[in-house]
């Protein structure tokens, strides 16, 4: 196998072994790209309270490890605080206390891991299928001191919602995902992983009623309510974060395969 390959594996925490070796960037990137800018910080400070310490060594792993790894541009370094880790820090607001959270795609983190790191009372699975970014996942759980909270799965959403390689199902009171797919493939994945009642809080851009409207049918057949549109962090980021929120109204399961047509003599058509 090399180090993509998208198969399923068990939710390892910290202490597991590493899925595997990450590439590694021949230039040293520079630590000083993920200093928190002066004119964020009261955003960050509102965002992340006593814990913006423990976001502010996240934004240095992003732009140390991340990007030696591939998981974050070059480019991006400068931009962590506010197109990542503030963006993704004001859905907090759309999350109940003590929920659990399953983070669909979550790559580097983005927005499972700073959800974590913003809101200790959270439960987070980060779902990722590429052993090189789910080596990186466990590595910053590890090194963040967030393996109380935080555990991390190998794997697609769809092995995620049925169980793999020994781990039953999983489900959370809401799913997260952040740049994935459009919605209707969106929903397809997570809605599986909600609890009745639940919710798929997708992060979108100015795309979104655009989305809803081609996509609205699609949902509900998934077993999903009518898609709404939310702006989180108004008046404390800019500008606000976009989420499309989904509640999971009817628990619809996979497709069933259809039987096998009989001959008259009671027999299986072969075809």
């Amino acid at each position: 196998m090399t180090d993509d390959d998208t198969t399923a594996g068990a939710v390892a925490g910290p202490g597991d072994s590493s899925p595997g070796p990450s590439p590694v960037r021949t230039d040293a990137p520079d630590p000083a790209a993920a200093t928190l800018p002066p004119e964020l910080a009261g955003a960050a400070r509102t965002l992340f309270g006593d814990r913006l310490d423990l976001a502010a060594a996240y934004a240095e792993l992003l732009a140390t490890d991340g990007v030696v790894r591939g998981l974050i541009g070059p480019r991006e370094a400068p931009r962590i605080w506010d197109r990542h880790l503030l963006n993704c820090a004001a859905v907090a607001e759309r999350i109940s206390e003590g929920a659990t959270v399953l983070d669909v795609g979550s790559g580097a983190g983005l927005p499972g891991l700073v959800l974590a790191i913003a809101r200790p009372d959270l439960t987070v699975t980060l779902i990722e299928p590429l052993a090189r970014r789910t080596s990186f996942l466990i590595e910053a759980v590890e090194r963040l001191g967030l393996a109380k909270t935080v555990r991390v799965f190998r794997g697609r959403a769809e092995e995620a919602a049925t169980g793999a390689s020994g781990v039953g199902p999983l489900s959370g009171d809401v799913v997260t995902a952040r740049a994935v797919a459009p919605l209707d493939r969106l929903a397809a994945w997570c809605l599986p992983l909600a609890v009745a009642g639940g919710r798929l809080v997708a992060l979108k851009g100015a795309s979104a009623t655009e989305e809803i409207t081609e996509h609205a049918v699609t949902v509900a057949k998934l077993g999903g309510g009518e898609p709404t549109v939310h702006r989180c962090g108004v008046d404390v980021i800019d500008p606000p974060t976009t989420v499309v929120e989904i509640v999971r109204e009817r628990m619809v399961g996979p497709a069933r395969p259809k039987a096998a047509k009989k001959s008259r003599g009671g027999r299986s058509r072969r075809r």
